[in-house]
């Protein structure tokens, strides 16, 4: 008690020095600093983690097999075996394509997918960015266009494209591709790269096209109940089917983008810690000078009677408050930031009239989540720096004389 009742004293008569009470309120600054940046930081990388996984990977196959030379065959059968194995939640049949789509004269290069519209929704949740039609209806005659091709081609809902694809059994490889008409049902507006390469089409006339049997495609494709452990899965379950495949987990997609947002978290962790520790070092530097101004106030505490671990505990909470201080303005600012920071960016777009994420990455807008685990830690981290911050100038404090400082000498 003796020593906060001291270290409260000091901090009322610190203003006789300006230049001291100029250093601790930079390093108290530099701690706030530190802290909003890292929570406003954290959370903008943990909400990049939390689409990528809610919107992107549901999305992207999580696990695809496709067929190199043979296509499989009695996919029904083999949706059911696939679907009994551990880790798999449901599969569908598929077939994809590199095409091109055309209308009046335009052309555009695009994923084509032909799907089971009634299991479709089992393995995606593109359906959820699909208007206006439902896909479990989609016709055997109707295409549903990423918003960007769309854009691109000039095309609305109710025109009818022209789908162009390979002649696969063609023996002059420069033949004419095939034409399929579709009447457009739907587009996809999702954000990002989706929207300007994805066209989803129903079996049967991509079937037709292909000279496929009913019963038959190039592709399954799976969905799983832990998608960070896909690919684990994905060897496992594909070694019950009997048909050569090449097997495939998002890991090799999207992989890369999942490993780039963990590489910014560890980056963001040291540059922001560091900046603590900066800001931790420059209490060293004010306690250091306001314990060589309080010699005197320390020489009589101490022919008082005054203990060395009391006089060491007052300027060790001395140091420890100017960062707690900073530390917690900056959780309330920075929490503040991170719950409010989409709204802030919609607002600063739609200022500038320009969005950086447009056509960059798989959202157009900056989440973030708020993860209460990551404010433990940097409150903990902050405190841990600040006390390793605090104990040289506290122990340099018990270390000063009366006698000399008293004497004159």
């Amino acid at each position: 008690m003796l020593s906060l009742f001291l270290s409260k004293r000091l901090r009322e008569t610190k203003h006789q020095s300006g230049f001291i009470g100029f250093l601790s309120k930079a390093s108290t600054i530099g701690v706030f600093l530190g802290v909003t940046v890292l929570i406003v930081a954290l959370s903008v990388i943990n909400g990049f983690e939390q689409q990528l996984k809610e919107r992107l990977l549901s999305v992207v196959p999580h696990v695809s097999y496709q067929a190199p030379y043979d296509p499989i065959s009695d996919w029904p059968t083999k949706v059911k075996l696939l679907e009994s194995q551990q880790g798999v939640l449901a599969a569908t049949p598929e077939i994809n394509l590199t095409g091109m789509v055309q209308y009046k004269g335009k052309l555009k290069a695009t994923q084509l997918k032909a799907i089971e519209p009634s299991k479709h929704t089992q393995v995606s949740s593109i359906h959820r960015f699909i208007q206006p039609i439902d896909l479990e209806n989609l016709g055997e005659n109707e295409i549903i266009l990423g918003k960007g091709i769309a854009s691109q081609l000039g095309v609305d809902l109710g025109d009818k494209v022209t789908v162009l694809i390979a002649n696969q059994h063609a023996k002059n490889a420069l033949a004419a591709p095939k034409r399929v008409s579709f009447n457009v049902a739907g587009l996809i507006s999702m954000g990002g790269e989706v929207d300007k390469n994805l066209a989803l089409v129903s079996l049967p006339k991509i079937q037709q096209a292909l000279m496929l049997e009913s019963q038959t495609v190039t592709g399954l494709r799976l969905a799983v109940d832990d998608v960070f452990n896909a690919h684990q899965i994905a060897m496992s379950a594909g070694r019950a089917l009997p048909d050569l495949v090449y097997v495939q987990s998002w890991f090799r997609t999207q992989g890369s983008l999942y490993q780039d947002i963990q590489m910014v978290r560890t980056i963001v962790y040291l540059v922001v810690f560091l900046i603590i520790a900066v800001a931790s070092f420059n209490i060293i530097s004010s306690m250091v000078m306001e314990v060589k101004e309080k010699q005197a106030d320390i020489a009589i505490l101490k022919t008082m009677g005054t203990r060395d671990r009391t006089i060491f505990m007052t300027f060790a909470i001395q140091g420890l408050s100017y960062a707690l201080v900073g530390a917690f303005c900056g959780l309330v600012v920075g929490t503040l930031l991170a719950l409010n920071i989409s709204d802030l960016f919609m607002l600063w777009t739609s200022i500038d009239g320009s969005n950086p994420l447009q056509g960059v990455y798989f959202i157009e807008f900056l989440p973030s989540k708020l993860d209460w685990i990551d404010i433990v830690i940097v409150l903990v981290a902050t405190a841990f720096i600040s006390v390793l911050s605090s104990l040289y100038p506290a122990w340099q404090a018990t270390k000063i004389e009366p006698a000399r400082v008293l004497g004159g000498g």
